[in-house]
């Protein structure tokens, strides 16, 4: 048995504590807390990036990436805060464009992300000359931009982390260094904590690279609209970025409701446990 322990699986918003989407609960006795993920071994890319491999696998299913277009509006802007300084944040209608046009606009080193609706997002390192190096199905890997966009939506997000970046050609090193590296020889999550890591250097980007000691430093605000916010709390940023990407997998609307039903059975719970 050994230090075999349990694997846990995510939990949605009504197994979580928390509290308004407006930012203020009256009846709040207690810190509103995220979802640790220290013991998972899921890769989030896994999911999404499935498709990657569906031309050379499956040579009778054609794969339509224009059922689900992109839409902006279904974004759920975002920002995290590690204690009281703002690390992370998003901003409404960031632009995205075709692989193509992407390319016009790349500089070796910049962070590149790829959307989807009802998609994880995938990140990837522009190294120069038409390539990319990113994490996909458990291997770092070095691919021109247009294989791995296939079909979608990209843009440049170094200003969304708002660490101090590293030179350009330490972040190309950074990342073909790793190309090859695979299942137990890696040390991220998913595509967004390898290509962070590469551009910012950071140990926090990295599995276990924060001891988790029972405190919560970290804070995830999740921006509905100008006056509706709501703010969840996490011991580590690798289990914010979990958290992010899921929410960019699922959509604005779906969290939006998500939490409207947690709120709604929290409320019934506390008025059935007064009135008995």
């Amino acid at each position: 048995m050994g230090n075999q322990v349990e694997k846990l699986t995510h939990l949605n918003y009504a197994e979580v504590p928390t509290a308004d989407p407006n930012g203020f609960d009256p009846d709040d006795d207690g810190p509103r807390i995220g979802v640790s993920y220290i013991f998972s071994n899921n890769d989030d890319d896994d999911e999404q990036d499935e498709h990657l491999d569906r031309f050379s696998s499956d040579k009778h299913r054609v794969v339509n990436h224009e059922e689900k277009p992109y839409d902006p509006e279904d974004e759920l802007e975002c920002a995290i805060y590690y204690r009281e300084e703002c690390v992370y944040e998003t901003s409404r209608g960031a632009a995205a464009h075709s692989a193509e046009s992407l390319l016009n606009k790349c500089r070796p080193g910049d962070l590149l992300e790829f959307v989807a609706t009802g998609q994880y997002p995938h990140w990837a390192v522009y190294v120069g000359d038409f390539q990319v190096v990113h994490m996909h199905r458990a291997e770092i890997k070095n691919n021109f931009l247009t294989d791995v966009s296939q079909g979608k939506k990209g843009r440049i997000v170094n200003g969304l982390y708002r660490y101090r970046a590293l030179p350009p050609e330490v972040i190309v090193r950074n990342a073909l260094d790793h190309v090859g590296s695979r299942d137990r020889e890696l040390y991220w999550r998913n595509s967004e904590c390898f290509a962070a890591w590469c551009r910012f250097g950071k140990r926090e980007f990295k599995i276990g690279g924060e001891i988790r000691i029972g405190k919560q430093p970290y804070k995830l605000k999740l921006l509905f609209s100008e006056k509706k916010s709501h703010v969840l709390e996490f011991q580590s940023l690798e289990d914010v970025i979990m958290e992010k990407r899921r929410n960019d997998q699922i959509g604005k609307d779906a969290v939006t409701q998500e939490l409207a039903n947690h709120l709604n059975a929290t409320h019934e719970i506390k008025e059935e446990h007064f009135v008995n």
